[in-house]
């Protein structure tokens, strides 16, 4: 390794040495490296510091049900200091598929709620493609009642709890703020009869009307349901003026989810009184990517984590 490292040093001053005489070859850009994971700014991709891991404690496997004899989990993340007795769910679901990991591995996309004092769940759902949407939708309304119900065990007021996600995970966000309920006290499932509503909702580039975004595509993996399921999984059939404060942010060029998708929940909410905000960001593709513009890109979603969490602290902040 010594070598190489020599060898190298050696190239770059002859390299010096020979610029008077030498042309020099500009440098090559910076490879694109593709959309971000659901919009997340690049530095959030990573592990966690050892400065970071000090500051949060884990809650972890924690058990709200289960489906075909399979747990249905989400994990806590609490800040050490500084909480402010708030909490935010995120819908972890990206093409409503729930990929677990290890909290260790996922903090860092956390550890700007965590810095500002805010509890942080990881909530996650069955998955694609054994399961379809129509089963993430009743696991997460399931997994925000247990939420709400154990929250004070986690340091944190059940009337102070926003709802994130992106993508898929937006859809699920804005079915947890906007499909929640009081509770059925008839249910069977005594967790069924309590309350599901939330305060303050966040949703990346979300579906909203999925008869209008599915309608054509092939019914395969998580979409493999019947079309008149369509309007049961959509929220925007759910609005009414009890919703909670939603923040919409979407890129202008995205193909993946297009923007009509936020307009129309805008609309909607606008109709029904609820505050709401709409941000779009020029020339973004689905997860804000801009292609050949990696340094654009990750400031987009460097931006969205800055109002996602802004929204949070001006909604479920005392």
């Amino acid at each position: 390794m010594n070598m190489i490292r020599s060898a190298a040093l050696a190239l770059l001053l002859a390299v010096g040495a020979g610029a008077a005489s030498v042309a020099q070859v500009p440098a090559a850009p910076p490879a694109d490296p593709g959309p971000p994971l659901s919009g997340y700014p690049r530095n959030a991709l990573r592990a966690p510091t050892p400065a970071e891991l000090k500051t949060a404690t884990y809650v972890r496997d924690v058990i709200y049900g289960h489906r075909d004899g399979m747990a249905l989990t989400y994990d806590v993340f609490r800040p050490v200091k500084g909480a402010n007795g708030a909490l935010v769910v995120n819908m972890v679901s990206a093409g409503w598929r729930s990929s677990w990991a290890p909290p260790e591995e996922r903090q860092a996309r956390y550890q700007a709620l965590i810095d500002k004092g805010f509890t942080v769940v990881a909530l996650y759902h069955s998955s694609a493609p054994r399961f379809q949407v129509p089963d993430a939708v009743t696991d997460v309304r399931l997994g925000m009642r247990h939420i709400k119900a154990h929250a004070a065990d986690y340091g944190a007021d059940p009337k102070r709890i926003g709802v994130w996600g992106a993508s898929a995970g937006g859809h699920l966000a804005l079915v947890a703020g906007l499909m929640a309920d009081d509770g059925d006290p008839a249910a069977a499932n005594p967790l069924e009869r309590s309350g599901n509503r939330v305060a303050a909702v966040v949703a990346y580039f979300p579906p909203t009307d999925l008869a209008v975004l599915l309608q054509g595509r092939p019914k395969v993996g998580p979409i493999a349901f019947e079309d008149r399921l369509f309007a049961s999984v959509s929220p925007i059939h759910s609005v009414d003026a009890r919703d909670p404060p939603t923040l919409l942010l979407h890129g202008d060029a995205d193909r993946g989810v297009p923007l009509a998708q936020s307009e129309m929940m805008k609309a909607a909410l606008d109709k029904a009184g609820v505050e709401n905000r709409l941000k779009t960001y020029p020339g973004a593709d689905h997860d804000f990517y801009v292609k050949g513009d990696p340094a654009k890109t990750d400031a987009y979603a460097t931006d969205a984590m800055t109002e996602m969490v802004a929204w949070f602290e001006g909604r479920l902040k005392r």
